[in-house]
């Protein structure tokens, strides 16, 4: 199923989820300096589990669905680990030195990274368009690294933490692009729902620890308990409830294109709600980073003078 063919229905579920993934990063960048990087994702992941979880209840018996997460405990725990806890914790340390937009931005390389996995992991094989793609996607990233480089933001932005801050976030997006392949191959047949609940259980499990650890001496401001309890229940209760189905009904590959809408929302909320300044370079680096990975995951599958005839592009 291609972008083009798929139902009107999971290309709205594709907004409203890139909507919400896009808040998310504002919400992460006003709640990450009074929270802390842990303390901070295991709020987000345990308010996330305990809505799920009460879906999941409300929706069939109890012991159905404790006999699904205990039977599937592992891969849930597997996947929460990689799609979540890690990765989130990733992109809020990016946030302490990056902006949404720009931490948007790069979260639009995980279908590179998803097409790399796939081709070394379950043999997808990749196209010399494809295999372009990717080189393109990553120039994109070199691109807007450079320029928030050039014109770091803030006192926390010198070089060094801004090329850290980017690192960061490529290794988030290195593991989305990880859980979508194995969520394929390990939880194909299980309902979203549980997915996104034991997903989201067992990274609050992970986290918790840390956040305990870690939890923040100074006062908590009421905008950062706001920003929390949005990042839980909307952007990642009812978020990942619609990325779960997206990948059951259009597979990884396809329901992780969401990632190219997801910066357009991260860039206009940041300048709506955190009036986040938008360089040309930046804009130029998104550009790039889409545009390979619209080549990468095969969205667009000929280039005129490239690549082979549309009649065998067609097949692959």
């Amino acid at each position: 199923m291609t972008p083009e063919s798929m139902k009107p229905a999971n290309l709205i579920q594709l907004l409203v989820l890139a909507a919400l993934w896009g808040a998310s990063f504002l919400f992460i960048r006003v709640g990450v300096t009074d929270f802390g990087v842990a303390p901070l994702m295991a709020l987000r992941v345990g308010i996330g589990a305990v809505f799920l979880l009460a879906v999941m209840i409300m929706r069939r018996p109890v012991r159905e669905s404790l006999h699904t997460l205990r039977t599937r405990a592992w891969p849930l725990l597997v996947v929460g680990v990689l799609n979540s806890a890690a990765p989130f914790c990733l992109f809020a340390y990016a946030e302490l030195t990056l902006s949404a937009g720009v931490t948007s931005v790069i979260n639009a390389t995980a279908p590179l990274w998803g097409a790399l996995v796939a081709y070394l992991w379950v043999k997808d094989k990749l196209s010399m368009l494809r295999v372009l793609g990717l080189v393109v996607g990553f120039a994109g990233v070199l691109m807007l690294v450079w320029d928030q480089i050039a014109t770091p933001h803030g006192a926390a932005a010198t070089p060094t933490t801004t090329a850290l801050a980017a690192a960061a976030g490529l290794g988030a997006t290195l593991l989305y692009g990880i859980a979508a392949n194995y969520t394929k191959r390990y939880l194909t047949g299980i309902d979203p729902l549980t997915i996104a609940a034991g997903t989201m259980t067992g990274a609050t499990i992970v986290l918790l620890p840390l956040a305990i650890l870690w939890w923040p001496a100074t006062p908590i401001s009421h905008t950062a308990w706001g920003a929390v309890l949005a990042l839980g229940i909307a952007c990642t209760g009812i978020a990942y409830m619609l990325y779960f189905h997206l990948i059951a009904v259009t597979g990884p590959a396809r329901a992780i294109t969401v990632t190219f809408v997801v910066p357009i929302f991260g860039i206009l909320w940041g300048m709506l709600f955190l009036h986040e300044s938008v360089s040309i370079g930046m804009i130029e680096g998104c550009a790039v980073i889409l545009a390979g990975t619209a080549l990468a995951t095969g969205v667009i599958k000929r280039i005129p003078g490239i690549g082979p005839p549309r009649a065998e592009s067609a097949r692959q």
